[in-house]
């Protein structure tokens, strides 16, 4: 079975551009951003991501059923990422104890019966 070919130009120019992206990663990663560092790291992250799986794992070239998977696989990651995001988001709602001791219960003791100690 012969599958598509690809000119060795097309992989080393991919390869080139994932060796320079990884090079715009690292000068990222020493420029304070404040919040914005993850978010530039995760955008070049995916970038890279979608240069491999495009051209090294064939999925330009690959038949429309692969491309469908492939974005299903997408959508339920995107979906498992929101909610727990939206699950991380709101944990502010419940209120933080002080201390360990203000977590401990308060039961109050059993009437005399209930309970047999042996």
């Amino acid at each position: 079975m012969q599958g598509h070919v690809v000119s060795k130009k097309v992989y080393f120019l991919i390869f080139a551009t994932l060796l320079v992206l990884t090079g715009v990663t690292t000068g990222v990663a020493f420029v304070d951003l404040g919040p914005w560092n993850t978010i530039v790291a995760l955008i070049i992250a995916c970038c890279k991501a979608t240069l491999v799986i495009l051209f090294f794992m064939h999925l330009r070239w690959s038949p429309r059923l692969m491309r469908i998977v492939v974005l299903s696989a997408i959508l339920w990651l995107a979906i498992l990422i929101s909610l727990t995001t939206t699950d991380f988001f709101s944990r502010d709602w419940t209120p933080v104890p002080e201390s360990w001791e203000s977590s401990l219960l308060r039961v109050p003791p059993a009437p005399n019966g209930l309970f047999h100690r042996n």
